[in-house]
């Protein structure tokens, strides 16, 4: 693809305009082909000729064939249990929530978990928690796919041999009593993050029992910036709690504090809270009607998608950026700020000081202690501690720089000093710099023919690369086995409880730990009654017991607010280290979809789209627009060869600290000039059958001296002359050319609220081919739904909530490739055009270079006038009496015209039979009340129909109405922005009555008088006036 003819395009082209992919921007022929064939006009999709007419009869005649032999055995035989006795407050077919959390990184997700007679199957948030507030993330909906995960480890192994877990606990002991000689001086333990105070307390006492001894932590995808920064600021380590709904003006130095880290569901909840203009809850909000936001980094991300005003830099110098800041708002130094950001550096500095006290400023866990530190100074000086954040000690219960810790145990292992190497739940083999070379470490040496560590146990749910070079592996319980606790991201205790027995012989890091010390055996539910009931008499322990786990939490438990002392002046900070100009920039990133590559192996997430590049099943080398014109790099659709194509990209080698790997490359408007982004979590070997050798390993070029950022010259990317195809969503159901979005500024909605419903004329309702009434008049309830996209961020929170709620199967990247995914909600990106033309081609056009992002979640419309009804020859797809495009599986016959005849896209086709009917832990993971479907059959969207149904139920039981609110939808129920709202539009006082009422709101597509009852409001930025000017 040419890009400078597309800057050219853009330039001749006047007022706003949308666009998904580059290859819509510059109107590709074979991009129009593609659109043609997805919407013919003439004639069905086509098909693969693969196999023609005379062939398919012929395979059909022998199928049948062999269906009347096979139509001659017997079924097999099988003995059913009459469930006789069931447990006391159990009622067959109605599911139970309990409340427990989930421990990620310094924080602890509060998590309510539905369970079908006895078996776990849906996340939801605890609405009591601080830390979710009623919602969840990706990672939490799709944890319950990795507790049924097949390629789980089920038992204690030693040297891949299956052993018992008495033997282990002989053998622990064995081990225990010989290192009491030397007080433990070769013991090492390796952690990750550990905020239980229970594991915490059992790790202490084996270090006191055995006083030589050390514990290591390594956390791969959590920086050591912030704590280091706070220490370099402050003298010690702190924990920073943030307040972004009493802050009117919000920095953010490459934070993604939305997407990302601890505490971002809450901090979403919260920032949304600020955007909601004038609707009904004007009484959740203080300040002004919008905050602003301003964010700064290198690559596009769910803050900067969702800020209002963006400014792309490499990572390196956001630093100069914060010491500019600092500069120009009075803190001392004298920095000058990366070039072209002048205008911006002052705008925001005149802003953030006119908002003292009400402002704001974030610093990204990938960023450096300086820039942590320039923060806390910036905070101070505006006065916003106190209010708009606040200080506690760490949540952590031993903070360590992770990095250092992990070279000490490295430096240790190759000077001989470890005997024994206990591993809990983390993967070094992988995830560790690769100048450690750590598997060196713990493998045995045939050149010295033994090995540098003589024991070591790995405790990790997978037998994964590290557990493969390990003596003793034992399979670990999930947390929806296990009893624990965990402190959330601001203090507060959570107790996990657990939703079932382990489905394997599994066993937890406390009772590892346990075989270790002098009181093995110890179950994890007595360590949790002992720890939590201490301090406590013995009839208010029992009393708060059962609150505690009712709760999910301990009230009150919130670490207080302290004091601190800044004790760092920006002027006596060293000159940075900047990237010579010419080389490029690389820097490595968790991946927003399987993390750190814990989550590989889960298809959940290998499947779902990436928030900004709509990416699956892989990861790539993300370049900017002139990057790649620079490199010449390009992506190439593939136009044919199944229903909706595939993206091939040029395969590159990236040569980087004394190694080298081999990646495609994937061009991302927005993205900072010269930085290469490198997401982390792919490549692995051993992850299990859905996660193994997807990707490239990121971690094979990141080194301890450059383990956030590294730079290079040019001449380290290389083409290969390859390409490798990728599976892309983007490219996917597209709406032709249509008004799709709406948006506009503040200062715009002030001076014409109604703008969002003056892009195109819309039809009169007599207008249909219905006859009598224009509109049925559901007496009854009517359904609906309104997204604000003023609030969506893309967070794919909504999706994986909706895949785990109804059964939607996992097709996998060839089908993906093929258009064939099933999610039932999909989010689009688009990018948006703001300046206007100049009228010449000639001149530089750099809307590619930061193009405002907008994300629009798409469901069923639940259309009145549904063009899908009225081509079905069956009547599979009817209205129901409450308006609801309801779906009849059982007379489906799969002619696809319903997904034809949509104008949206959302229908979706089992072509094959994706779901998974022989595995027996995947029949344990389904929601018994959706039914599963098979090959040949039409889905979409119902409205989560079996959540309006159980509502129904207990309202006519009570012989009572359905409340607004008693029905939650799965999406709604996930989103942390509170951007999807559900509800009766026949109840005038309901909440989503009262969106559809609201100016913004618009039908999509509404020209074509579907008359959908999903509807949209259209988003409004916030930009500030001196920067929109310039």
């Amino acid at each position: 693809m040419d890009l400078a003819a597309v800057r050219a395009k853009l330039q001749s082209k006047t007022g706003k305009q949308y666009w998904r992919t580059l290859e819509e921007l510059a109107g590709d022929p074979q991009f129009e082909e593609l659109l043609h064939r997805e919407f013919p006009r003439q004639a069905p999709s086509e098909w693969d000729d693969s196999v023609d007419r005379r062939d398919f009869l012929k395979l059909m005649a022998a199928s049948l064939a062999f269906a009347g032999l096979s139509g001659c055995g017997r079924t097999p035989e099988q003995i059913l249990v009459p469930y006789v006795k069931q447990p006391d407050g159990m009622t067959l077919g109605k599911p139970q929530f309990y409340a427990t959390a989930m421990p990620f990184g310094a924080d602890a997700i509060g998590l309510l978990v539905e369970s079908h007679e006895g078996r776990p199957t849906k996340i939801e948030g605890n609405p009591d928690h601080p830390s979710s507030l009623g919602a969840t993330n990706v990672f939490a909906q799709a944890s319950v796919l990795n507790l049924y995960d097949p390629d789980r480890a089920q038992t204690v192994t030693k040297f891949g041999e299956i052993q018992t877990w008495s033997l282990f606990v002989e053998s622990a002991q064995a081990i225990a009593a010989a290192m009491k000689g030397s007080n433990g001086a070769g013991f090492r333990i390796l952690t990750g993050i550990i905020t239980s105070p229970t594991l915490a307390a059992q790790i202490q006492s084996l270090l006191t029992l055995f006083p030589k001894a050390k514990w290591h932590q390594w956390e791969p995808a959590v920086g050591d910036g912030a704590r280091e920064g706070a220490k370099l600021a402050f003298g010690s380590y702190v924990n920073t709690i943030y307040r972004p709904e009493k802050a009117d003006v919000i920095l953010s130095l490459d934070s993604d504090f939305l997407g990302s880290g601890p505490g971002h569901i809450r901090y979403a909840r919260e920032f949304s809270r600020r955007r909601n203009l004038d609707q009904f809850f004007e009484g959740d909000r203080s300040g002004p009607e919008m905050n602003r936001l301003y964010v700064v980094e290198p690559t596009p991300s769910v803050t900067g998608a969702t800020a209002d005003h963006r400014l792309p830099l490499r990572a390196s110098d956001v630093e100069g950026f914060a010491r500019a800041l600092a500069a120009e708002l009075g803190l001392g130094g004298s920095a000058v700020p990366p070039a072209g950001a002048e205008k911006w550096l002052d705008a925001v500095a005149k802003d953030l000081q006119n908002n003292k006290g009400k402002s704001l400023v974030v610093a990204g866990e990938q960023q450096a202690a300086e820039v942590h530190a320039l923060a806390h100074a910036i905070n101070a000086a505006l006065s916003n501690v106190g209010t708009t954040l606040y200080y506690t000690g760490p949540v952590e219960a031993y903070p360590v720089n992770h990095l250092e810790s992990l070279r000490e145990l490295c430096s240790d292992i190759y000077d001989g000093k470890v005997e024994t190497l206990l591993i809990l739940g983390v993967n070094p083999v992988y995830t560790a710099p690769h100048d450690f070379d750590f598997a060196s470490k713990i493998k045995f040496d045939e050149k010295k023919n033994q090995k540098p560590v003589k024991n070591t146990i790995y405790v990790g749910s997978h037998f994964d690369e590290t557990a493969e070079l390990c003596d003793w592996h034992v399979a670990e319980s999930h947390y929806l086995e296990t009893w624990g606790d965990a402190r959330a991201f601001d203090g507060t205790l959570s107790v996990i409880q657990p939703l079932i027995a382990p489905l394997y012989h599994t066993h937890s890091a406390r009772e590892v730990l346990g075989a270790f010390g002098d009181k093995p055996g110890v179950s994890d539910y007595d360590n949790l009654r002992a720890r939590l009931g201490a301090d406590e008499l013995t009839i208010r322990v029992e009393q708060n017991w059962r609150k505690w786990l009712n709760d999910g939490l301990l009230q009150g438990s919130a670490s207080q607010p302290i004091n601190v002392t800044l004790k760092f002046n920006p002027a006596s900070l060293p000159q940075p280290k900047s990237v010579p100009t010419g080389q490029l920039e690389f820097i490595f990133r968790p991946d927003p979809c399987v993390y750190d590559g814990r989550f590989a192996n889960n298809g959940w997430l290998q499947e779902l789209p990436k928030p900004v590049t709509k990416l699956t099943w892989d990861n790539a080398a993300l370049v900017s627009p002139k990057t790649a014109e620079r490199l010449q790099l390009a992506h190439n659709v593939a136009w044919r060869g199944g229903e909706h194509g595939k993206v091939y990209s040029n395969v590159i080698d990236i040569a980087l600290s004394s190694s080298k790997v081999a990646a495609a490359a994937w061009v991302v408007p927005g993205q900072a000039d010269g930085v290469v982004v490198l997401p982390l979590g792919y490549g692995r070997k051993r992850a299990g059958y859905t996660g193994t050798n997807k990707g490239f390993n990121a971690y094979a070029v990141r080194t301890s001296d450059a383990l956030w950022t590294a730079s290079a010259p040019g001449s380290a990317i290389k083409k290969t002359g390859q390409d490798y195809p990728l599976a892309c969503t983007q490219y996917h159901f597209n709406m032709e050319g249509r008004q799709i979005l709406a948006t506009g500024t503040l200062a715009e909605y002030h001076k014409n609220p109604n703008f969002a419903n003056e892009l195109v004329p819309m039809p009169p309702k007599e207008l249909t081919l219905y006859k009598g009434e224009a509109e049925f008049p559901y007496n009854r309830d009517k359904w609906a739904m309104a997204i604000d996209l003023n609030k969506c961020n893309g967070c794919n929170a909504c999706v994986v909530a909706c895949q785990s709620e109804n059964n939607i199967p996992v097709v996998g990247k060839d089908q993906v490739m093929r258009g064939r995914e099933m999610h039932w909600i999909r989010i689009d990106r688009y990018y948006e055009k703001l300046k206007p033309a100049i009228g010449d081609a000639s001149v530089y056009d750099d809307s590619l270079d930061n193009p405002p992002t907008f994300f629009q979640p798409v469901p069923c419309q639940q259309c009145e006038n549904a063009p899908c009804e009225q081509v079905c020859p069956v009547g599979a797809t009817v209205h129901s009496a409450e308006g609801l495009n309801d779906m009849t599986y059982n007379r489906c016959i799969g002619t696809r015209y319903c997904s034809n005849n949509c104008p949206y896209k959302v229908r979706r086709f089992n072509f094959l039979r994706f779901q998974d009917w022989e595995t027996p832990q995947l029949k344990l993971l389904r929601n018994p009340e959706v039914t599963v479907r098979s090959r040949g059959v039409m889905e979409k969207c119902t409205y989560c129909v079996q959540r309006i149904n159980n509502a129904r139920i207990e309202a006519e039981k009570a012989n009572a109405p359905i409340h607004d609110g008693a029905i939650v939808t799965a999406c709604e129920q996930a989103c942390p922005t509170e951007a999807i709202v559900f509800g009766n539009a026949n109840d005038k006082n309901s909440r989503v009555a009262k969106l559809r009422a609201h100016h913004r709101n618009y039908s999509l597509l509404g020209e074509l008088n579907a008359r959908p009852r999903t509807t949209y409001l259209a988003a409004v930025r916030n930009p500030n006036p001196e920067l929109e000017s310039a």
